[in-house]
């Protein structure tokens, strides 16, 4: 689309469009994050849109609300030494980090978003944001927020990610503010970062992210816990050790939902399956429940792996 087209569809639309970032080359928590935001966006404004980009291998089997959708980025695996691979494509990582910017890039000039949100990573996966983000700050043509968590990591260790991926460069030229989704007198998750007082201006704590409380018909009467290990790709132990609780105590109530997440697969998964067969109901199994509000509020305790993103998701409905 020519530049004289997309300045016709800026001057059209009827109001706010926001892109949300979400790399995802593991897990759940950016992409459930991202769409825990863009859903109170178009609630408060019906007018509003929102596009999430993310290179999460499931994002096809959430629901998203009316006026919100996503692009499927090109996927990522990260192999045991800590090197990434493209997923599916037969790519090495530098040709589908190339692709993936350019895919980013375009829907950015085309969606014309009055904001982006960027969720974690300043310059995105290996870099892949920059050409949006010098492109942005050349057009000023919409503003930047980069998300954070409140909690990242040790601040050292933080400090020299941030510097080895030029993130703290990024962060000091390309956002125009800096949300943190929390509190600022629990933690601040920036204290070891060398960060100018002109952006430490630009940092807004926002409060911890409420969740969406599901229709009341959508939660179970039963009483019953519930197991979840997020996406499940390292929870294969945790899910183990609480079925040995139930094989070996036939008298241990609540009964259990177990929601095994979708990277926990293959082999390990037709295993637990066999194991949760012989409880005879006392533990039920899905692989996967795009809307998990519900048994979160539902259940009377959850086991879980204790990872930021679920620990927060399970409080804000206690």
């Amino acid at each position: 689309m020519p530049d004289t087209a997309s300045t016709h569809l800026r001057e059209k639309k009827p109001a706010r469009r926001v892109i949300f970032y979400s790399h995802d080359t593991f897990g759940l928590g950016h992409l459930r994050r991202s769409r825990a935001l863009a859903a109170a966006l178009v609630e408060g404004d019906e007018k509003a849109s929102a596009i999430i980009l993310t290179g999460s291998p499931v994002a096809g089997r959430f629901t998203f609300p009316r006026g919100v959708d996503h692009i499927r980025l090109p996927g990522v695996t990260k192999l045991a030494d800590g090197s990434y691979v493209s997923q599916t494509l037969g790519l090495d990582i530098d040709e589908v980090t190339s692709l993936r910017a350019g895919l980013i890039k375009t829907a950015i000039e085309q969606f014309a978003p009055d904001l982006l949100i960027v969720d974690k990573e300043p310059t995105g996966f290996r870099g892949e944001l920059l050409p949006s983000l010098e492109w942005l700050r050349d057009t000023g043509k919409a503003k930047t927020v980069l998300g954070l968590r409140d909690v990242l990591d040790e601040p050292e260790v933080l400090a020299a990610e941030w510097e080895r991926k030029g993130a703290i460069a990024a962060t000091e030229e390309f956002y125009d503010e800096i949300w943190v989704y929390g509190v600022h007198d629990v933690y601040d998750p920036t204290k070891g970062l060398p960060l100018s007082d002109s952006v430490r201006k630009r940092m807004h704590w926002t409060g911890y992210l409420r969740r969406e409380a599901p229709d009341e018909n959508e939660v179970p009467d039963e009483p019953y816990i519930l197991i979840t290990p997020g996406g499940g790709g390292d929870g294969a132990a945790m899910v183990s050790l609480v079925l040995d609780a139930y094989e070996q105590d036939p008298d241990l109530t609540p009964n259990a939902k177990l929601i095994y997440g979708p990277f926990l697969s293959g082999d390990v998964r037709e295993a637990f399956d066999e194991r949760v067969q012989k409880l005879n109901g006392r533990v039920t199994a899905l692989g996967f429940d795009s809307r998990i509000e519900s048994l979160y509020v539902g259940a009377q305790g959850v086991i879980c792996m204790g990872g930021y993103n679920t620990f927060c998701e399970v409080l804000s409905f206690d």
